[in-house]
């Protein structure tokens, strides 16, 4: 391994985090992955993460939205346990932060436990995810939260 490193490692990082990022959301909007893509989706997700820990501006704001992703992930794999730990994970950097990152949050809880068959606690995260709907400022992220919260499968 050299010594000296042909890049900056803190625009390195910068960079990752959001490429890995950009292409787990590109393989989330995907309607019909490969078992492949699937495996994809799950490494940029981790490798997303990964490289926002290692920037010195990274903020709870950045945590919160990287484990929101994770578990989308992997409530899209149909993995309900690592993907309420990840919800959870993220419900944890969102406190304290504005309304979208609990309410974002409070989602991923939701779809998870719906995910496990937990359908109680499902609609007491739904109930905890309405009311911060209703302080954001942003209209489109507003609708966009209350869109997926209607998406999540009640049975």
């Amino acid at each position: 391994m050299p010594d000296r490193l042909s890049f900056d490692l803190i625009s390195a990082h910068r960079y990752f985090s959001a490429e890995c990022f950009n292409r787990t959301w590109n393989f989330i909007d995907k309607p019909n992955r490969t078992a492949d893509e699937d495996d994809q989706m799950l490494m940029t997700a981790f490798a997303s993460l990964w490289h926002w820990n290692q920037r010195p501006d990274c903020t709870r704001q950045n945590l919160s939205v990287g484990y929101w992703q994770l578990a989308r992930v992997y409530a899209l794999l149909k993995q309900a346990g690592p993907a309420l730990h990840y919800a959870t994970r993220s419900l944890e950097y969102s406190q304290g932060e504005p309304p979208f990152y609990a309410g974002y949050a409070y989602e991923a809880v939701a779809r998870a436990e719906a995910l496990a068959g937990i359908f109680s606690q499902a609609r007491e995260a739904m109930a905890q995810a309405h009311p911060l709907s209703e302080e954001m400022a942003d209209a489109e992220a507003k609708q966009m939260l209350l869109a997926d919260l209607k998406n999540i499968p009640l049975r």
